[in-house]
């Protein structure tokens, strides 16, 4: 299951509308280990396409880096579908690396991109298998207690 804080959900959602008809792509990090997503990092799209994503090199070598410096890893690899339903395509489970990350899509599709309800999910890539899971938005994470445990 993904929990995730509102303010970090809604991040994700104002991103993939303001990049609208283009993909929008980022990261959420957080502490190694913890699958706590708090640091939201906004990508940008080097394939600047609808139908496509690409993180650039440059950039995602510099964010790995400032992670390891942080002692951080990508809870969250999140990306936009402007035109279909937000689950991964064969081109995102190839692309997907990082075992141990929840990958959000978001969909802007009908309208979503202007206003009401997106479509916002969370799977588990692991060797090709795409597996879907709960997303549970938080208001805040108790700083007592694991994700698993937040309200």
């Amino acid at each position: 299951m993904l929990q995730i804080e509102r303010e970090i959900h809604d991040a994700i959602i104002e991103h993939a509308r303001r990049d609208h008809p283009d993909e929008a792509c980022g990261v959420v990090a957080g502490a190694y280990g913890s699958d706590r997503p708090t640091r939201f990092i906004p990508m940008l799209n080097a394939a600047m396409s609808p139908t496509f994503y690409e993180f650039d090199s440059a950039d995602l070598l510099a964010l790995y880096r400032e992670m390891d410096a942080r002692d951080e890893e990508p809870v969250v690899v999140y990306h936009s579908h402007t035109a279909t339903e937000a689950y991964p395509s064969r081109t995102d489970v190839n692309l997907a690396s990082e075992p141990n990350a929840h990958y959000v899509l978001v969909s802007t599709r009908d309208g979503a991109h202007e206003a009401g309800p997106v479509d916002f999910r969370s799977f588990r890539i692991v060797d090709g298998e795409v597996t879907e899971e709960e997303v549970r938005v938080v208001e805040r994470y108790d700083t007592d207690e694991s994700p698993q445990k937040a309200k």
